[in-house]
């Protein structure tokens, strides 16, 4: 070699893709990995839940007959999912950070939430919460106290 030659030294990592096809990562090899495990349904549904009802409140779609038609689902499937708006505030946000499932079934589904979500009060809901919690080993933490502003019932809908 030449005194002003330069000599560039990198790591190239390839891996294979869908059908087989070679795929080069740029950089450095990923050292974090991904979690592991998957979204519970029932989360998947609240966030769908929330999704639905801001496309609703925006006018991006008429009504829940709409969201059924472009869903290619029936208006009481809608109707169900919807239905998960019905929880408490925090039990929502617990239902949106169930812990991932790594294998089996989903400890807790969307028809066990159901006759939860059909009861007003939120102090009720609470009790049935913590209780289908720990019948399917999950922990809830404690919500809602008497002096809560959202123990007040549900009368919005």
């Amino acid at each position: 070699m030449s005194d002003d030659a330069v000599r560039l030294e990198f790591t190239i990592c390839a891996n294979r893709g869908r059908h087989g096809k070679v795929r080069l990562d740029h950089g450095a090899p990923r050292t974090r990995a991904a979690p592991r495990g998957r979204v519970p349904r029932l989360a998947r549904l609240m966030a769908l839940a929330l999704r639905f009802d801001e496309l609703v409140r925006s006018g991006a779609v008429a009504d829940y007959a709409e969201l059924a038609r472009l869903g290619h689902v029936t208006r009481a499937r809608i109707t169900q999912i919807m239905n998960l708006l019905n929880l408490a505030p925090d039990i929502q946000e617990q239902v949106l950070f169930l812990p991932l499932v790594t294998s089996g079934r989903d400890r807790i589904r969307e028809s066990d939430v159901r006759p939860i979500a059909a009861v007003h009060d939120w102090a009720v809901q609470r009790r049935m919460w913590q209780q289908l919690c720990a019948a399917r080993g999950l922990a809830a933490t404690a919500a809602g106290t008497a002096d809560n502003a959202l123990d007040m019932p549900n009368t919005e809908h």
